[in-house]
């Protein structure tokens, strides 16, 4: 049984979390404030595109420590023109081409002054937020609405369980333990305990990999004690 580590104070997790978006070549720390409260990390200031912005955020969750991320950082492209809404309506529907996650035959894409609107409808959650993660790093890209749906069919709460166990196990992590779950109409919802984000984000993964999982709650909580 290996040690338990100390938690770490909001002081320590703020000066780490600096460290990690400095070490991140996304990153433009120059311009990107770190608060911590309570284990919840808000995250400042400006970026010159939603993939930067992102990125930033991804960087925050990989700190141990870090519960929450609270993302306001404001994407502020630079003064020159760049791509044009023509440019990247292209470059996204290459993009969903281009990712075999994605059926891309069943997703249309608008593009308004750099923000992308995903609408269709799709047989897996996680379909649903591949096409997003497909299109958000695009070069242009300021934000992006993702409104595709989920078409609707039974879920079993045993394949659901299946499925997260399945995932933490090849991950090497611990098998499900403290996490509860219910599902209505096809919505997910899990509650419970895991012990660091890239558990929570396997988690949340599987769940949403079954079919019939039209959206999944993530009312997960993390405590790298439990």
């Amino acid at each position: 049984m290996g040690v338990a580590q100390p938690h770490k104070t909001d002081e320590q997790i703020q000066d780490d979390v600096t460290r990690e978006l400095r070490a991140d070549t996304r990153v433009a720390t120059t311009v990107i404030g770190v608060s911590v409260r309570g284990g919840v990390v808000t995250l400042t200031g400006s970026s010159e595109s939603w993939a930067r912005r992102y990125a930033a955020q991804q960087a925050a969750h990989r700190v141990a420590g870090v519960l929450d991320v609270a993302n306001d950082i404001q994407v502020r492209p630079p003064g020159s023109p760049g791509r044009t809404d023509t440019d990247i309506a292209l470059a996204v529907r290459q993009a969903l081409e281009w990712d075999a996650r994605v059926p891309q035959e069943l997703i249309a894409s608008t593009v308004s002054e750099g923000h992308v609107r995903l609408d269709g409808a799709v047989d897996f959650w996680s379909q649903r937020e591949d096409a997003e993660d497909a299109v958000r790093y695009l070069e242009g890209v300021q934000g992006v609405t993702n409104a595709i749906t989920v078409a609707n069919h039974f879920v079993s709460p045993a394949d659901v369980r299946l499925a997260i166990a399945e995932a933490l196990h090849r991950q090497s992590m611990r098998e499900v333990r403290r996490i509860d779950l219910g599902i209505e109409n096809g919505i997910v919802t899990l509650q419970g305990t895991v012990r660091s984000w890239a558990e929570r984000r396997a988690t949340v993964g599987a769940a949403g990999a079954v079919r019939g999982v039209r959206a999944v709650k993530d009312d997960l909580r993390i405590d790298p004690m439990s």
